[in-house]
């Protein structure tokens, strides 16, 4: 039987869950040289192609570059969200930082992210039943 969760169901179960690193390190670019390349050629092309794999949508990256703030919005917003998503070990202050003085390094660690949830889902155990019967969602 299908059981709607609260926000706050989700949000208690996932923070019992423990918190892991990013699959690669911000600097990791020759880890995958397909996204590193990408990144390099056409960044923005990047930007919104991550955008999208994370379900938001592709032209938001393009307020960057229109935008003419210090801080990228659409850089530190998918970043930040991404950790909570997915459990990365990290902070906010951490993120602006990211965002701000390395935001190609950050689009294309977000992207080895996504291709890496892509291969191994990440479970997320959820209490769905009375009975406290648990049931597993992945997500990518």
């Amino acid at each position: 039987s299908n059981h709607l969760l609260s926000v706050a169901e989700v949000q208690h179960t996932m923070a019992n869950e423990t918190l892991t690193d990013w699959d690669s390190g911000l600097l990791d670019c020759f880890e995958d040289a397909s996204t590193c390349c990408y990144g390099f050629w056409c960044g923005p092309c990047l930007a919104c192609t991550v955008s999208g794999r994370f379900g938001e949508n592709n032209c938001l990256p393009l307020c960057d570059i229109f935008c003419g703030v210090p801080i990228p919005p659409a850089a530190l917003s998918v970043r930040a969200a991404m950790r909570n998503r997915y459990g990365i070990k990290g902070s906010l202050c951490n993120d602006i930082f990211v965002s701000c003085c390395c935001a190609s390094c950050s689009w294309c660690q977000m992207h080895r992210e996504l291709k890496h949830r892509k291969k191994n889902p990440t479970p997320i155990s959820l209490l769905s039943a009375p009975s406290g019967a648990t049931k597993r969602l992945y997500t990518s």
